[in-house]
């Protein structure tokens, strides 16, 4: 098996150097994976890179507008399905993969996982023992999540995995997984600490949380980062840690039970 990464235009603060593309290729049969947003040079280099290959299937990891939104139009131009989760705001798949689903390329095999927190539609794939991993885990930073409690599951699923090499979306490949997946479940909870502390100290509100624990971070990555504040204060309040509504706003209100 060959992956072959194209990196799509796009950097920025939220997608780092930009989108990576994989070219997955057995036997001279390919699958493109997470084919980013529609922007006309990417598209050329895609379909450069495929040139003398019967491309199978167009597939995404998650529906993001920087992972998803070229698929279905590449997909029609080489008359194959467009392949995810599901449906998103800029991508309709031709048929919905369910968790442990395999693609076939050549003589190998990409299994799809189920992998919830980034956002609920996230798959990352497996074949042999390299994985590529949307935005499930990134090179060279941690990522915004939506639920925290499917997130640390997610995690675990992964540590069962014997793996040689990680493909995220965004950043330089992974070379030792079983030390970065360490390093998220690590991370998270160390973050969900930091939450209650901030709360025990006086915030009242996510903004004021966000202010407090992600004070050494870039304020323009503040407004995200309410998104996984949200995700931690559900899943203490399922817990009972704190009261929370659930709401990913900044105003949103926390508080501890009473008693605490």
């Amino acid at each position: 098996m060959k992956v072959q990464r194209v990196l799509a235009p796009n950097p920025g603060l939220f997608t780092g150097p930009g989108t990576n593309s994989y070219l997955i290729e057995d036997g001279g049969e390919a699958v493109v994976l997470d084919p980013g947003p529609i922007e006309a040079t990417h598209r050329k280099a895609l379909i450069a890179a495929c040139e003398g290959l019967t491309v199978r299937a167009v597939i995404v990891t998650h529906t993001h507008p920087d992972h998803a939104p070229l698929a279905n139009p590449l997909a029609r131009w080489y008359e194959v399905p467009a392949l995810g989760y599901e449906a998103g705001p800029e991508f309709q798949p031709d048929h919905c993969l369910a968790n442990g689903e395999v693609i076939g390329i050549g003589a190998a095999e990409l299994q799809a996982i189920h992998t919830p927190g980034h956002s609920e539609d996230h798959l990352c794939f497996l074949t042999g023992k390299v994985l590529f991993t949307g935005d499930h885990i990134m090179g060279g930073s941690s990522v915004i999540i939506t639920d925290a409690t499917s997130y640390m599951d997610s995690l675990q699923k992964l540590t069962n995995l014997k793996l040689d090499r990680l493909y995220p979306g965004h950043g330089e490949e992974i070379e030792r997984p079983a030390q970065a997946i360490s390093w998220y479940i690590a991370h998270r909870r160390q973050r969900e600490q930091e939450i209650l502390t901030a709360v025990a100290s006086g915030c009242r509100t996510v903004g004021e949380v966000v202010e407090d624990v992600y004070r050494e971070v870039d304020p323009a990555l503040h407004g995200l980062a309410v998104y996984s504040v949200a995700a931690h204060l559900n899943k203490l309040a399922a817990e009972g840690a704190v009261r929370f509504e659930g709401l990913s706003r900044r105003d949103a209100p926390v508080e501890l039970p009473e008693g605490s």
